[in-house]
Parts: C-alpha cells; structure tokens; sequence
C-alpha cells in the first residue's frame, strides 16, 4: 500500500520511539513505564527546540505582523476544523459536528480560505477534537505515555491515531513535495510561537520540565476526551 508522505514519517517517528523504548532499561511509574527512553526523546526535541525551534519562532514573531500572524493560525485552525466535525460526529456528537463543518465552509468561502475568522462571530463555536480523543469516547484507554522524536508528547493510543487524522492527509493534494515541506516548517513554527508566552511559566514553574510536561499534557488529554468533565481516577493508569 502506497502511503503518503505525512503518515510515512509519522509511521517513521513511532517505529523509532517503539524501537528506542525496547532498547533502554531503567524503572519508571505505571503510567511512564519507558521514562528513561521519553526523557532521552525529550532532551533531545529540547535540543532542537533551543537549536532551531526557538529562534526561528522568535525571528518569526518579531519579524511577522501580528495580524499575519493571525491570519496563518486561522488557516491552519479551519484545515482542524474538518477533522473535528468528523471526529465529534464519530463521538455521537452531531450538533456540535456539523456545526464544525459549518465553520469549515464559512471561514473556507467568507473568510477567503481561511484566513479570516468569521464563523465564531456569526454563533459557530470552535471545538478540537481527534481521532485519539475518539478512541477514548469508544473506551480505548490512552496506554503508556510516549515522546515522539520531534512531535512531542502523545501516548500509544494516541501516537498511531495522528496517521488516521485527515489532517494528515492533506499531503496528497500537495505538490512538489518541498512545497508540502515548507507548509509542515511553517505550521511548527507558528506552532511553538504561539507558546514562547507561556514559556516563562514553565521556567518558573517546573523544578522537573519533563514531569511538569507529562502531568499536565496526561491530565489535559484526559480532560479533553471527556469534554472538560472526566469521572474520578481510579489509579494512574486511568485515563
């Protein structure tokens, strides 16, 4: 079977995480069975981040006008919203699906592909949803938690559910490759200079920045698939 490119290198990045976890040792909780491996991931995507990341984030931000700025987040942020009405459709959730649809086609045509936000002010709410929060709607449980080599945190159910997502698929209709390249550097970019705000918290914050991370990526996931209202844990294993 032919794969695209996008799913190719996320099918690339699990085998290479999955690989690293059976060849490191060392102890680690229930629900970080491979920390020794998921810490090695992290300094590593920190490295890169202090590296490349984060000065091509800042360069960006100083050099970008802010309402260009807003208008790149806003095109990648309606691409997401296909992907959430499918995912809170699959979730029993039509109301709330098609109106992520809706927002898909307004921003699409009014919003001239995107780049204006003009659903939320005509009454259509922006959601976020994936496949991996779907799975765990269907009871699939998040399973050991995972740093993917330059994705970041995800879990095993989460980290083969970004193939399925449709905003992997996108690729196909992307031609040359480079020019596919270019639109996957620039959506990471605004990806983390939407975060160098929140940074300085995380310094402040963490004595550990790899625990801090863990926690509370594990706990917003948990929140967000239970759509901000999660029953009460029964032990660290549960989502």
């Amino acid at each position: 079977m032919d794969l695209s490119r996008s799913a190719r290198f996320a099918a690339a990045l699990l085998v290479a995480a999955l690989a690293a976890g059976c060849a490191t040792t060392g102890q680690g909780s229930k629900k970080d069975p491979w920390e020794g491996m998921n810490r090695a991931t992290h300094g590593f995507n920190t490295a890169v981040d202090n590296a490349v990341l984060k000065p091509v984030s800042t360069a960006y931000v100083k050099v970008v006008p802010g309402f260009a700025r807003e208008g790149v987040n806003n095109f990648f942020d309606n691409l997401e919203d296909l992907n959430t009405g499918i995912q809170n459709i699959l979730q029993g959730k039509p109301k709330e699906g098609f109106g992520d649809l809706g927002r898909l086609l307004v921003n699409t045509t009014l919003g001239v592909f995107g780049l204006w936000d003009v659903a939320t002010p005509m009454g259509l709410e922006k959601h976020n949803e994936d496949f991996g929060q779907t799975l765990g709607v269907w009871g699939v449980g998040p399973g050991p938690y995972l740093v993917l080599p330059l994705l970041g945190p995800s879990t095993i159910r989460d980290a083969p559910a970004r193939v399925v997502d449709p905003s992997w698929w996108f690729s196909e209709a992307v031609n040359p490759e480079s020019l596919w390249w270019g639109i996957w550097g620039l959506e990471k970019v605004r990806t983390r200079a939407n975060l160098i705000q929140s940074e300085s918290v995380l310094d402040q914050a963490a004595i550990d920045k790899y625990t801090f991370i863990r926690d509370a990526w594990m706990q917003r996931r948990r929140n967000m698939v239970y759509d901000g209202s999660p029953p009460r844990a029964k032990d660290d294993e549960d989502e």
